[in-house]
C-alpha cells in the first residue's frame, strides 16, 4: 500500500512510500522519480526536472548511443501499445 504526504500547495515535493521504494513527485509539474531513500529520490527528481526543462545533451545518432549502452538496436521491437497504467 502506498502512503503519500500532501500539504495542498501548488509547489514543492510530495513523497509516496511503497515498500522500500520512495517516490518524489514535483507538485507543479507532476514529474516523479524514485529511489531507496528520500535523498536518492530527490536527486533523481532533480535530474528529471533538468531534462524536462531542456537540459542535457541531444542524441545525434540513436543507434550509436544505444551501442554505447550495450544495446543492439536491431534486437529492439517497436511497441506501440499504451503503457499498462493507461489502459
Amino acid at each position: 500500500m502506498a502512503v503519500s504526504s500532501r500539504d495542498h500547495s501548488s509547489e514543492g515535493v510530495a513523497f509516496t512510500h511503497e515498500g522500500d521504494l520512495i517516490t518524489a513527485i514535483d507538485i507543479e509539474t507532476g514529474l516523479a522519480a524514485s529511489g531507496s531513500s528520500k535523498a536518492k529520490a530527490l536527486s533523481s527528481l532533480a535530474d528529471v526536472l533538468v531534462l524536462h526543462e531542456g537540459g542535457g545533451e541531444p542524441i545525434d545518432d540513436e543507434d550509436a548511443f544505444l551501442q554505447e549502452l550495450g544495446i543492439d538496436s536491431d534486437e529492439l521491437e517497436e511497441d506501440t501499445s499504451p503503457p499498462s497504467w493507461m489502459v
